[in-house]
């Protein structure tokens, strides 16, 4: 039998990056903080050269910065020439006389990075990159230069997208090779592209918006996370602001697979690499309640795509917990039996090495978590 690798958890935190290495899963080591007081909305390896990794930084001085290292996290340098925002108007939620009121703003900027991703195994030097205000760039030589994706940045449906409560962003990048892309956006939907990123269309059929007059429209989706299988990456998976979802990528609509769950509302999603139809999210009580029902902090597993769930809670606080998982703040790695990671917004890491029969903190203070991500070291 083949040495695996040993792997590593990235952790983006309110006030920095830790990295979580072990050899079995069961002892961990921890290095950090990187960027120690900055923002760090998420950390990408990317696997056609495991030493290389991006990292979203964000400053509230200073704004955000997007960081390359090339030696396995050890040194970092910012890459981000030509990462800049031209000619989009910006929108943003305003306090007025009658309430909070969405207002058209002048040429926008970029406010924050959301998320970074290599390209697929057939496209080298690739990258991908995400951020607000409703952007998209792309790089073709391993970050060292950008341009905006015009295709998606500029797309037809643009005004009817709308800020959610973390503005307008563009996440869940995934690259899944022979031209094929998707992304979501908050609150625009999920976007596909054939053509390398040309040209996108709208791919929101039967997904719900609840909370606007028309409930299935072509755009105005609020997607919270999507991600591929990692092996079968025809087969896609949804955590929406109104329900979870499943689909493959040249469907015409999504399949709404949230019966059985306490709540349609969460973020986060994991999708194993070793089991064809498990994937991982976590409930949310609602928009206006956001922390986990009944203060039981349970994560769904479902081994047959979404037909049925099942609330996994050994080794999970099952009374006062008030957790939020974030977005970004859940992943999944390539073991068998798989590993699923999350952090809370409380600062707790979470894991399990046996696909959710049981679960065990990795660390227990670190800042407000805001991504996890599993790599190989």
């Amino acid at each position: 039998m083949a040495r695996q690798s040993s792997l590593r958890i990235w952790v983006g935190t309110r006030k920095g990056a830790f990295a979580f290495t072990s050899k079995d899963r069961k002892k961990w080591d921890c290095d950090g903080p990187f960027f120690a007081g900055q923002e760090v909305h998420h950390v990408a390896q990317d696997p056609r050269d495991p030493k290389r990794h991006y990292a979203a930084v964000g400053n509230a001085w200073f704004g955000p910065h997007l960081h390359v290292s090339t030696d396995n996290g050890k040194s970092w340098q910012i890459s981000e020439k030509g990462l800049e925002v031209k000619g989009i108007t910006g929108k943003s939620w305003q306090v007025t006389e009658k309430g909070m009121e969405l207002k058209e703003t002048p040429d926008a900027t970029l406010k924050r990075i959301w998320h970074v991703a290599p390209g697929a195994d057939d496209e080298p030097g690739v990258v991908y990159l995400g951020a607000d205000p409703g952007v998209l760039f792309r790089s073709g030589d391993n970050g060292a230069n950008w341009e905006m994706v015009a295709g998606l940045c500029n797309h037809p449906t643009r005004e009817k997208w709308n800020p959610g409560a973390g503005g307008m962003m563009v996440h869940s990048i995934q690259c899944l090779g022979k031209g094929r892309l998707i992304v979501g956006i908050s609150a625009a939907g999920a976007f596909r592209s054939n053509d390398s990123g040309k040209t996108w269309a709208p791919f929101n059929g039967n997904v719900l918006v609840e909370f606007g007059p028309e409930k299935f429209p072509e755009v105005g989706q609020c997607v919270h996370k999507l991600k591929s299988h990692p092996r079968n990456p025809e087969s896609l998976y949804q955590q929406n602001h109104c329900g979870v979802y499943r689909a493959g990528f040249s469907d015409e609509k999504w399949t709404d697979i949230s019966k059985g769950l306490p709540s349609r509302f969460g973020f986060g999603l994991a999708v194993p690499a070793a089991e064809k139809n498990t994937l991982f999210t976590i409930p949310i009580v609602s928009p206006e309640e956001r922390y986990v029902p009944k203060g039981k902090l349970r994560v769904a597993r479902s081994r047959n795509g979404g037909k049925t769930w099942k609330f996994l809670s050994k080794g999970l606080p099952q009374s006062d917990a008030y957790d939020l998982v974030l977005r970004e703040a859940m992943s999944s790695d390539d073991r068998d039996p798989a590993g699923v990671y999350f952090g809370t917004t409380g600062g707790t890491l979470f894991h399990t090495r046996d696909a959710g029969d049981s679960w065990h903190v990795m660390s227990a203070h670190l800042p407000p978590i805001y991504s996890v991500t599993a790599a190989l070291r």
